[in-house]
């Protein structure tokens, strides 16, 4: 008698059959051809990071300290990479001591804690739109209902966010105000206020993901969204990231939240990974209590800036009459609209096979996409290769 065939195992989660990839990460894999170039990753520039700094950071770590470096460690973080990251935040205007932070694997680990401590399947999460898209991904997997509040070339509109939050009443609201992935936008200060008046007066969480607000190269700093009144005391999650000023490589970021959201999101990173990698955390607390981390970060700023430059230089050759795009003022990217009729999902196919790419702009909206968009980022490449690239993509278009 013939064997019985075996049962299949269970089906797998809906939250993660119903969450699709990251098509950023997809267009990646297919620029890893030698000779492309590509605009597509929100990459640094490897050949600015300060390895030789950094390796003696290591070896410092490695050497002074060696037991505790290789050993477990506590969750909340090692408390001399807590201070430096508090000191760095009250230097930038929001007062902020060690115990109000937690050193987490990336600040994609942060928002994720955050969302894991605050969102039940079905609860309602603002976003700008366009978002970031692994932002998206990270609401999607926890069963949020993902509703984008209207914005223009500067960002969230607050009286329409009034309006959303009396109508959906959502649990939080996510926004990345300082040169936004993936605009490069800048939200202004008076709509940062406006926006911390209505969270306080209608009960909300904010999420401010901050990863490039120490990449400005022209105008004036605008503060934190948590340091306005009525986000700064008990409602406000605030992102960090090493991996725009440090290396991406090293995957630290950090949360500052208030105390019970602060408690709970321990537990999460409990469950996820114990603790940040220890050698990794004493490496770059020695890195900032030896190196100059703000001269390394304005070198990195004259590079970028120059790489801003020549990328908005060159679209006008590059794109078709009609096409428009904005001038950021710091951050990674340049977002770019298409005239009419263009779409930048039927183009990447053609640019790919001229070895250079871009992020097509509709996967980053939570409703309503628009086909014409695209974003472009410019650190990765030296301005020669910059020109280069444009060429490339104004010959596909």
């Amino acid at each position: 008698m013939p064997a019985a065939a075996p049962t299949p195992p269970p089906a797998f989660a809906t939250r993660a059959t119903s969450t699709e990839g990251s098509p950023v990460r997809e267009i990646l894999a297919l620029t890893e051809r030698p000779g492309t170039i590509s605009f597509a990753g929100g990459l640094p520039a490897p050949e600015l990071f300060d390895a030789e700094g950094l390796r003696t950071a290591y070896d410092t770590a490695l050497t002074t300290t060696p037991r505790r470096a290789l050993q477990y460690s506590t969750t909340e973080g090692a408390p001399e990479l807590r201070e430096a990251v508090a000191a760095r935040a009250t230097a930038r205007g929001l007062p902020t001591g060690p115990d109000d932070v937690l050193i987490t694997s990336g600040s994609q680990q942060a928002l994720t804690l955050v969302t894991t401590t605050l969102i039940e399947p079905g609860d309602v999460v603002l976003v700008e739109n366009p978002t970031y898209l692994a932002a998206l991904q990270c609401f999607g997997l926890a069963g949020a209902r993902v509703v984008p509040v209207p914005c223009d070339e500067e960002g969230i509109l607050p009286d329409a966010l009034d309006a959303i939050v009396a109508r959906e009443r959502p649990k939080l609201l996510y926004t990345v105000p300082t040169f936004q992935n993936p605009t490069g936008r800048t939200l202004p200060g008076t709509r940062r206020a406006a926006v911390a008046r209505t969270a306080a007066r209608l009960g909300l969480w904010l999420v401010e993901d901050d990863p490039y607000g120490d990449l400005r190269y022209e105008g004036a700093h605008v503060p934190w969204l948590a340091a306005h009144p009525g986000a700064e005391e008990d409602r406000t999650a605030l992102l960090g990231s090493f991996s725009k000023i440090m290396a991406p490589g090293l995957r630290l970021g950090w949360l500052r939240a208030p105390a019970a959201l602060r408690r709970h999101a321990v537990v999460a990173k409990q469950a996820a990974d114990l603790h940040t990698s220890t050698v990794d955390q004493l490496a770059a607390a020695h890195y900032l209590g030896t190196a100059d981390l703000d001269a390394h970060i304005a070198k990195v700023r004259t590079a970028y800036r120059d790489r801003r430059d020549a990328l908005l230089t060159g679209l006008g050759d590059a794109l078709p009459a009609g096409s428009t795009w904005n001038r950021p003022e710091g951050g990674m990217f340049v977002w770019a609209r298409l005239p009419e009729g263009c779409d930048a999902t039927a183009l990447l196919s053609a640019a790919i096979s001229r070895q250079v790419a871009f992020v097509p702009g509709s996967p980053f909206f939570a409703a309503h996409p628009d086909p014409r968009t695209l974003r472009l980022s410019f650190t990765t490449h030296t301005p020669q290769e910059i020109k280069e690239g444009l060429r490339r993509l104004g010959t596909a278009i």
